[in-house]
């Protein structure tokens, strides 16, 4: 029996023996754990201070960035401005000079116009008012060297030419010739002053034959503005006051309405 009691408390004490030292190694494994995780631990969180360091160098990079494009867009709004100024200044003085070189040209093709022709001999008096002015050439020569120079490709000098026949011979069968190539020197620049000269071809010069030429005109230029109405109407008024002209027939087609 005593033996039986000794066995019995050899087997407790080496299991109570066993037990500690399981318990120290569980211990043992749980703290190389907390080790392991520490040390990861410690590893991801460097790991992510270098990522968001990493991250403010991106961002202040871009701000950095962002200041340089703003100032460089600046910078060239200031330059577009600048040489849309300096682009301004060269078309004003381009243009200042282009209308000075018009004008002398003008000039000097205009004093070769009177220049051009010998003057009309005394007492010849081709428009009744001028004919005491030596230096003027007649009404027919002044016409004819002003229609040469329309015929040249000079319009501006042309018109002073029809101008001064007007002003000086106001009654010379020419007369409504004149009036009538003012608005053809017009008619590629400037439309509206190109109608008025034929308007005033019909006003002035009713039983001329560029009456209803300057009629049938008036209705091309409108159809070229897009005014339809008002086209028809100098159609219209061309076949009630000239239905005999070669006008006439063109301006039939132009009512008809399909055309």
């Amino acid at each position: 029996m005593r033996s039986f009691f000794c066995v019995t408390a050899a087997a407790v004490a080496l299991g109570g023996c066993a037990l500690k030292g399981d318990v120290r190694r569980v211990e043992d494994q749980v703290q190389q754990l907390r080790t392991q995780t520490a040390r990861a631990d410690s590893a991801r969180a460097a790991e992510l201070q270098r990522i968001a360091a990493m991250l403010q160098r991106v961002e202040d990079s871009l701000v950095s960035q962002q200041a340089q494009l703003q100032q460089m867009h600046g910078d060239y709004r200031t330059d577009m401005t600048s040489v849309e100024q300096q682009l301004v200044q060269i078309q004003e003085l381009t243009g200042q000079s282009q209308q000075r070189l018009s004008e002398l040209r003008a000039q000097i093709q205009a004093r070769a116009v009177q220049e051009a022709a010998p003057p009309p001999s005394p007492g010849a008096d081709s428009g009744g008012t001028a004919a005491a002015d030596t230096s003027m050439p007649g009404a027919a020569q002044l016409y004819e060297l002003s229609l040469q120079q329309l015929r040249r490709g000079s319009p501006q000098t042309a018109r002073i030419g029809f101008q001064k026949l007007l002003q000086t011979y106001p009654k010379d069968p020419h007369a409504a010739d004149a009036e009538f190539f003012i608005g053809e020197s017009w008619r590629r620049s400037n439309p509206d002053s190109a109608a008025t000269a034929y308007e005033q071809v019909v006003k002035n010069y009713p039983d001329s034959p560029r009456a209803p030429t300057a009629l049938y005109t008036l209705g091309l230029i409108a159809e070229q503005q897009g005014d339809s109405a008002g086209a028809r109407l100098y159609y219209q008024r061309l076949l009630a006051g000239y239905p005999q002209s070669q006008e006439a027939d063109l301006a039939k087609t132009k009512l008809k309405p399909n055309h």
